[in-house]
């Protein structure tokens, strides 16, 4: 019981060399180790220099880091990420809240419009084609890239459809406007044949 006081007269409070250490180091106090058996040496030290000087002696170092195991987070995200714990019991948020359906909608309309415009500058859709694709986009009337694709390459389709249809009709119209020009003339020299042939004939009666 004598000694116990006496111990702690004995000890000595390093308060002032931890604080200075943990500056010099760039840490925390309770990051500063501080030699147990140097303790008079380091008691002395009362300057940022001195504490430099024990550091390079090693009476004064830097704990180590914790560490601190990320594996049990990345083996649950890798359970999670195949759909493992996201049942009921595990959702906190609204289904709305988890996953809004406006992200939802804008992330449809980005891939959608950028499919347009790729289409547009690769010359695939002209600007008419772009703009009615687009307001049909906007009006939600496809539901994904799949459902445009088809669409535009139907109407595509369509078109040339009608364009051979259109250029078909027209060579049918010319044709049968020649043919009519060819038999117009050709009644025509009919005509002035028979006229020739008969006015001989008229002078001759006339002469007699």
């Amino acid at each position: 019981k004598a000694d116990g006081p006496l111990r702690r007269a004995t000890m000595v409070a390093l308060k002032l060399q931890k604080r200075l250490a943990a500056e010099v180091l760039k840490c925390g106090k309770r990051k500063v180790w501080l030699d147990p058996n140097e303790v008079n040496e380091i008691s002395m030290a009362n300057s940022r220099q001195n504490i430099r000087k024990l550091v390079k002696d090693g009476f004064v170092i830097r704990k180590p880091q914790n560490i601190h195991s990320r594996s049990r987070a990345r083996l649950a995200a890798a359970a999670k990420a195949k759909g493992r714990h996201t049942g009921y019991g595990k959702r906190r948020g609204t289904r709305e809240a988890r996953l809004p359906t406006t992200l939802l909608w804008m992330r449809r309309m980005r891939v959608l419009r950028r499919l347009l415009r790729k289409y547009r500058d690769a010359k695939k859709i002209d600007k008419h084609m772009y703009h009615e694709l687009y307001l049909k986009v906007k009006g939600n009337v496809y539901k994904n890239k799949r459902v445009l694709m088809e669409s535009i390459h139907k109407e595509k389709a369509e078109k040339l459809r009608e364009k051979a249809i259109a250029e078909q009709f027209e060579s049918r119209r010319t044709k049968n406007k020649a043919a009519r020009l060819r038999k117009l003339e050709r009644r025509e020299e009919r005509f002035a044949h028979y006229f020739d042939a008969a006015a001989p004939k008229a002078t001759g009666k006339s002469k007699k």
